[in-house]
């Protein structure tokens, strides 16, 4: 049988970390065997299910090269195959109605509160007779799940699960205005689009346990489940906002590129030997279920980071300067980066080798697009003693009467005036980048002298000076 996986994500916000681990994982299995990849948005939540949030899940899978196979599949487009068989499963004595109130649900779960027991349906309808319904309550529609024995799940990364059948109450699959949920929806979807394998977060495996009941009850056979543990945060708790952005779309704008996204998020939690560099091409051909763990993995920011800035030195430097001229032209208008691209150009090599995200090249050179006066940070301020404006201004003349002006001369010229006054590079060169970029970081000195050109330096050092 071909292998066909599916990534079935909920549209009621962003895509985040984890469910973008989850697609990845899915994708990579059915690559890996030549299978399908099958994307289907769960929206049975009408109410908070939106097209931004469809948009925004689609266009992260695109950034990250995740392509499906077919169109998306919109699972509330489904609701009457799912009420079909809902109407099966109650002729078959495998489903009722339920009559129950919502204050008499709620005084149910207050009392299995009391006595410590978990709160869960206690079966109030299941063998009742439909005839002794109050009027005037529209009934859910439950599952009559198994009360003796166990439900097995064969895991394909935690193995054998055995589930108590004690645990698992009557699950709604009907609304009372006839709506279907999740839980149903999802057991239909999985077999109608012909789901051999399932990976997924192990918060689900209570679902699973539930599921695995209905596909049974239908005499469906039962997808390969395999829960992959959750992410957590640096400190060991799970992955949340108070840990930074979990939305996969933050990372994207702050300058991440696709392919180091995609091997970091494989390394959370899957392995290959030593390996932490990994390709698309080598992520294929070694995927397994073996290769992934049953802890618990931590994000780290700054080994994405970190991992981030190798991709971006061994990418095509053109890719990287197309990326960086989009985000520029953003910022400070088209108009303004096509007179200066010449400018960036020149500094790109030198600005790939030290940048770990594609951000930190940009505030790199905002510097070249300041207006005159240019602002200055409180760093760049403390450099700006009266001491330094003195040599400022000194260095000044020096660049007035430079006639060869390259980088190469620029560099005789400022060790030369070193020399001379008798200090360390240091001394005139913090106080240069400071005047000339409003900060105490930059790319390397003689560089930014050389593009700015003689009269934007003059000027820069004349405004910092009377300052």
């Amino acid at each position: 049988m071909s292998v066909v996986t599916r990534f079935a994500p909920s549209p009621t916000g962003f895509l985040h970390l984890g469910g973008a681990r989850t697609a990845l994982f899915n994708w990579l299995f059915a690559k890996r065997y030549g299978g399908k990849f099958l994307l289907r948005i769960e929206d049975t939540d009408r109410v908070r299910s939106t097209d931004d949030a469809i948009t925004q899940i689609l266009n992260g899978l695109k950034w990250l090269g995740i392509e499906w196979d077919g169109d998306p599949i919109l699972q509330h487009s489904r609701a009457n195959r799912h009420r079909e068989v809902v109407s099966f499963l109650m002729d078959s004595g495998r489903a009722y109605k339920c009559y129950c109130t919502a204050s008499e649900l709620e005084e149910m779960r207050e009392k299995a509160r009391k006595q410590g027991n978990p709160v869960r349906y206690d079966g109030t309808w299941r063998d009742k007779d439909p005839q002794d319904a109050p009027p005037g309550i529209s009934p859910v529609v439950r599952f009559k799940a198994l009360i003796e024995g166990e439900t097995i799940i064969d895991d394909g990364v935690q193995g054998k699960i055995s589930i108590s059948n004690k645990q698992v109450d009557d699950m709604v699959l009907l609304r009372a205005d006839g709506s279907p949920t999740y839980m149903l929806s999802v057991v239909v979807d999985d077999h109608d689009m012909g789901i051999t394998d399932a990976i997924r977060g192990d918060d689900h495996l209570t679902n699973t346990a539930r599921q695995t009941q209905l596909f049974k009850a239908l005499a469906w056979e039962t997808p390969k489940f395999s829960h992959i543990p959750l992410i957590h945060g640096s400190d060991g708790s799970k992955l949340s906002k108070r840990h930074g952005s979990v939305e996969l779309g933050f990372y994207e704008k702050m300058g991440i590129l696709p392919e180091a996204m995609c091997n970091y998020l494989l390394r959370l939690g899957w392995s290959h030997g030593d390996d932490e560099l990994i390709s698309q091409e080598q992520a294929i051909k070694w995927f397994s279920l073996d290769g992934i763990g049953k802890s618990p993995s931590r994000f780290d920011l700054d080994k994405l980071i970190n991992m981030n800035g190798h991709y971006i030195r061994s990418s095509d430097h053109s890719k990287i300067l197309d990326e960086c001229y989009r985000l520029l032209c953003l910022k400070w208008g088209k108009e303004a980066v096509d007179e200066n691209k010449d400018k960036f150009i020149y500094l790109r090599s030198e600005l790939i080798q030290k940048s770990n995200t594609i951000i930190q090249i940009i505030e790199s050179i905002d510097f070249i697009f300041e207006k005159k006066p240019i602002s200055y940070d409180d760093k760049a301020l403390k450099i700006l003693t009266n001491e330094a404006k003195i040599l400022l201004n000194k260095i000044a003349n020096e660049f007035l009467e430079c006639k060869d002006w390259s980088e190469e001369h620029i560099e005789e010229i400022v060790r030369s005036f070193v020399k001379k006054e008798n200090i360390k590079l240091g001394n005139i060169a913090q106080p240069i980048r400071s005047a000339l970029t409003g900060t105490n970081t930059s790319p390397g000195i003689f560089s930014i002298i050389f593009v700015l050109g003689r009269s934007e330096v003059i000027k820069r050092i004349s405004d910092a000076v009377k300052k």
